[in-house]
């Protein structure tokens, strides 16, 4: 008797219960939740043959950051699917094997050829989408739109109420300028499937592009204590409630959530997360005038100088770059913009030289040479987002150069800037910047 997958594609195992776990497993992958590997582990012992368990719990491994891991098993799927995979299941193997050793545009090439004959394989599908996806990190400015494109071309063959691609139909169009939309789409996933991280996660961006900070708190205060600390965005979440405070204005409950749920020694999030979490918070207070306790710093640049000593994602190089200026590290700052900026140099960093810029421009601002930041980073602040990220996540080096505008004595350029976004996403924050401008 055939089995299938959770969204009705056939799979190669001839197990039931292999299928069953195989289809909870990759649910609670997809849905960012706990318990996705005891699932698919034990899909696998009820068929060791059984490929896209396998390949699934590779996936796994991988957005874990855990490269070895993630190589013993994808090896395994390959080894099986050559001796009886199907072409949809010998295609699958293959597009996250590109993914997980790192070769990226080969993946998103390889995916995007894939769902054009199985749109409906979401495990593959969702590889492109999201803050870190194979979009995201492509390079490409215009990554967000692109999000959107391959939703709307895979809107048709899901589910009305299929929770997983609601969400991701959902973020994809609030990153992208539409908002409501976006909003509407990821609170209607939220309703299908409360366990799923994804979705709260996808509408708390949503307020957050809205400037809703207090229904973006309340949200995440009410969901969070379900969802178990081990849960990979449980860190994360709290970080935008802890963001929310600080956009109105609250640096002592933006410290509180801190120190709680997003520290490196409290997070169990997954290294990238962490990293650009806790920088970035940090960032936010220092840069806004707001004391950052005495050894918060330190614990960050302990942590991040052993997660990633090398230059690695563009997004990672940013945050990278902020540590360092703000601990007062130049000569390190500086001899990672130059490798950078070899990999600028020589194609091997897709998002260009908009990295380099924003460290050297992140160097600058931390030295209180306003002037000097303006001059490095208006003319790559449209390049912003090769760097991949959120819109939230990327809004630290809009804040930068507003700022920096701001301090330097260029108000006219400021009061356009945040006249902007006050338009689009009003805050506390924000208001008092323009106020200061006035005076």
């Amino acid at each position: 008797m055939a089995e299938f997958d959770s969204r009705g594609l056939r799979i190669s195992t001839e197990s039931p219960q292999a299928a069953a776990y195989y289809r909870d497993g990759v649910d609670l992958l997809l849905s960012t939740w706990p318990g996705a590997d005891d699932a698919l582990r034990l899909a696998i012992d009820h068929d060791h043959e059984f490929a896209l368990a396998h390949a699934a719990l590779a996936r796994l491994h991988a957005i874990r950051a855990e490269p070895a891991e993630a190589r013993a098993r994808i090896a395994a799927a390959q080894e099986i699917v050559a001796r009886n995979g199907s072409p949809r299941e010998i295609s699958h193997v293959a597009t996250l094997s590109l993914a997980l050793i790192g070769q990226s545009a080969k993946a998103l090439e390889s995916a995007l050829a894939h769902l054009n004959d199985w749109p409906r394989d979401v495990l593959i599908l969702s590889l492109p989408l999201g803050a870190f996806g194979l979009f995201a990190f492509s390079g490409m400015v215009d990554h967000d739109q692109a999000r959107v494109d391959l939703c709307e071309r895979a809107a048709d063959r899901y589910d009305a109420d299929d929770w997983w691609f609601l969400t991701y139909r959902g973020w994809s169009h609030a990153e992208n300028g539409a908002v409501a939309r976006g909003r509407d789409l990821a609170q209607r996933g939220l309703e299908q499937r409360r366990a799923n991280a994804n979705a709260a996660h996808a509408v708390s961006h949503a307020m957050f592009e809205q400037g809703s900070t207090q229904e973006a708190e309340a949200l995440i205060a009410d969901w969070l204590p379900g969802y178990d600390r081990a849960g990979l965005l449980h860190a994360h979440l709290a970080w935008h409630a802890a963001l929310s405070a600080l956009e109105r204005d609250d640096p002592q409950q933006a410290l509180a959530i801190y120190s709680e749920h997003v520290r490196p020694s409290v997070s169990l999030g997954v290294p990238i997360n962490v990293v650009t979490d806790t920088v970035s918070l940090l960032w936010r207070l220092q840069a806004n005038g707001y004391a950052v306790p005495s050894g918060l710093w330190e614990d960050v640049e302990t942590y991040a100088e052993s997660r990633f000593p090398k230059p690695g994602l563009a997004f990672i190089e940013v945050h990278m770059g902020l540590l360092a200026a703000a601990r007062g590290k130049g000569a390190a700052a500086n001899d990672r913009i130059e490798a950078n900026a070899r990999r600028v140099a020589d194609g091997t960093l897709p998002a260009g030289v908009v990295v380099p810029s924003i460290c050297r421009a992140a160097i600058a601002f931390a030295n209180a040479d306003y002037a000097e930041c303006v001059r490095i980073l208006e003319p790559v602040s449209g390049d912003v987002p090769r760097i991949g990220g959120s819109g939230a996540q990327r809004e630290i080096v809009k804040d930068m150069l507003l700022l920096a505008l701001m301090r330097s004595g260029a108000s006219a350029k400021a009061r356009d800037m945040l006249d902007r976004r006050l338009h689009r996403r009003p805050s506390q924050c924000d208001v008092r910047w323009r106020r200061q401008i006035e005076v």
